[in-house]
């Protein structure tokens, strides 16, 4: 397997086990909190933070079947 192959096939299990998630919080929030001169930017969620809350959306309310 080559080198691109592999980062390509590394890439795809970060996503599908939601390890990259801060990384795409990140990016995304820079994207759309911060203006073009930096003025209005805000200080985006630790990483501690970040998976505080991601975990707490996750299990909330009743997750069962019957």
């Amino acid at each position: 397997m080559t080198t691109s192959k592999f980062k390509c096939f590394w890439q795809i299990i970060r996503r599908l086990s939601g390890d990259d998630a801060y990384e795409v919080y990140l990016k995304n929030y820079h994207k759309e909190h911060c203006n073009d001169d930096n003025t209005d930017c805000s200080k985006p969620l630790s990483k501690a933070e970040f998976f505080k809350r991601w975990q707490d959306e996750k299990w909330q309310g009743i997750k069962r079947c019957c």
